[in-house]
């Protein structure tokens, strides 16, 4: 083998090397890691189709129906209606009605004058009172009607009852414009009612969890000496309401005294009454200036909720708050969306003119506490419930919330929990298909994965009328894809694109290559050379 021969063996084996082995493996060590990704089932879930199922169960007491009625039941309907809210939205709503008489048992109770209170007992005493509908704290409604028909088919004096039991079942369950509320971030506000809409603002948004700090603001501590019994208040008051609340989220309370803290806003003296007074419009600058004082007791990536209580200057007092009418508030408080309420606390009529300073001043937690316990219900989206004339609400008493008012809390938290992880998931499975030089790591795929299955299931349960379970995936569903989200690893290579990874290996390949080129070149022109002397010498 000539010397010419080797080098044109040795040139054409790099050249091999290089093309079968090197760029493949430059290519393949270089190429931005991204792991698979559901998309077929992100898009199904960027058409939000939910079905909201409840089940009723109607039970008539004995003498209600005649005895050909009776031998229909037990019986069973399903209504259904769908409503359209636009092109990518869909809402179902399922009612599933069961019809029984009493038991015995039942009966016995229901006929009792005087009775233990159980649960929704109370019930008993509506036949002491005039009215139609009863509605008590827990999940059961009584209802007199004096139309119903005692004569005819069973299906004929259903017909008549069934408006007075879907108003019980209106009152008692979701409403539509409280689940468009939960969707107000996905659809457009059109859709929903002023009232809606004002109740979905000023709720704060779902978490995994919140923190809710009570703040009691002394700003002349020379002339008053404060005292708060908080941690008997919030045992009493507002821990029934949390762990109430606990399907919904985690909470943490505490509780702190600042001193010289006063609201930034200088009240007016009005002489009518003798006394200062904070307008409605005020209101929006008394918050800036006291929040950088309160801080936070606890280390925490949830919400927070501050419920302030203002104890004014002796000077300043008594101060009273007035609303957009320019009437005083009963209250005395007012409450910020989404951030907490401040309650005034006036102490000037506790003590007299020669009442040495500081006077020791004992709050009167009870009043307080129901102020902010009526606040903190809202703002967590407990909604005002409007019944129908003829209704009688029980109050919820200790507990702070009925049993129903925690499942229409439910239904609009899951909503608002589906439809939130479906946005933040459909949103990142775009903007990864957009720009395709995003790491997308084992972790990232897997709490889109997570994510996916959690909406599936939520959206599975909410169809079944399993709110706990439903409320449970959907909290999974917004944790998983909060995280995939905000990942920090997505922004790896976000600024290294294509165009950048060429300029930066070509000057290293680029000396390498050219040799390799050449001597290709060299060798097809060598080629192609005794190619035409071979056709010359046959001619």
């Amino acid at each position: 083998m000539t010397e010419k021969q080797r080098g044109r063996n040795a040139a054409l084996a790099i050249a091999a090397v290089v093309i079968l082995l090197g760029l493949p493996l430059w290519w393949k060590t270089t190429e931005t890691y991204r792991a698979w990704l559901p998309y077929s089932q992100i898009s199904e879930l960027d058409s939000l189709q939910l079905q909201l199922s409840v089940e009723v169960e109607v039970v008539f007491s004995r003498g209600t129906l005649s005895p050909e009625q009776q031998k229909k039941v037990p019986f069973s309907q399903t209504r259904e209606h769908e409503h359209q809210v636009d092109a990518k939205n869909r809402l179902r709503y399922r009612y599933e009605t069961k019809y029984r008489t009493a038991t015995i048992m039942e009966e016995d109770a229901l006929n009792q004058p005087t009775a233990e209170v159980k649960k929704d007992d109370l019930l008993l005493r509506l036949y002491a009172q005039d009215k139609a509908v009863y509605v008590g704290q827990w999940r059961t409604a009584l209802l007199r009607t004096t139309s119903f028909p005692s004569s005819g088919s069973l299906k004929e004096a259903l017909s008549a009852l069934e408006p007075q039991v879907k108003q019980v079942i209106d009152t008692m369950s979701f409403s539509h414009q409280e689940i468009l509320g939960a969707l107000s971030d996905r659809i457009r506000i059109s859709q929903v009612s002023k009232e809606s809409l004002v109740d979905s603002m000023r709720a704060i948004k779902s978490s995994p969890g919140y923190e809710i700090t009570f703040s009691l603001l002394n700003p002349d501590p020379k002339s008053h000496r404060l005292h708060w019994d908080i941690e008997g208040a919030v045992r009493s008051y507002i821990l029934p309401l949390l762990n109430k609340l606990s399907p919904i989220a985690n909470f943490s309370v505490d509780s702190q005294v600042l001193y010289y803290a006063a609201l930034g806003v200088n009240p007016r003296f009005d002489n009518t009454v003798s006394a200062y007074t904070l307008n409605a419009a005020s209101l929006a600058h008394v918050i800036n200036p006291v929040e950088a004082r309160l801080g936070s007791n606890v280390a925490s990536s949830y919400p927070v909720l501050n419920f302030l209580l203002y104890v004014p200057e002796a000077h300043h007092s008594p101060l009273f708050i007035r609303d957009h009418q320019k009437q005083e508030v009963p209250s005395n408080a007012f409450h910020s969306p989404r951030w907490g309420g401040i309650m005034v606390y006036n102490v000037n009529d506790m003590y007299g003119p020669e009442t040495p300073h500081p006077v020791h001043i004992n709050i009167n937690m009870p009043k307080v506490m129901g102020v902010f316990l009526a606040q903190l219900r809202l703002l967590l989206g407990v909604q005002k419930t409007h019944p129908p004339p003829g209704f009688v609400l029980q109050s919820p008493g200790g507990a702070g919330l009925a049993d129903w008012e925690l499942d229409r809390l439910m239904w609009s938290r899951t909503v608002e929990n589906v439809a939130t992880a479906t946005t933040t998931i459909t949103s990142l499975a775009q903007l990864l298909d957009q720009i395709s030089n995003i790491v997308i790591n084992d972790n990232i795929a897997q709490q889109v994965s997570s994510a996916v299955a959690s909406l599936q299931a939520a959206t599975a349960e909410l169809e079944a009328g399993n709110l706990a379970f439903a409320l449970q995936y959907s909290r999974e569903a917004i944790l998983a894809s909060e995280r995939a989200f905000f990942d920090p690893s997505l922004l790896h290579l976000l600024y290294f694109p294509d165009d950048q990874k060429f300029a930066i290996y070509i000057p290293l390949f680029l000396p390498m290559c050219v040799p390799i080129v050449l001597s290709l070149l060299k060798i097809g022109k060598d080629i192609r050379q005794k190619r035409a002397d071979k056709m010359a010498k046959k001619d």
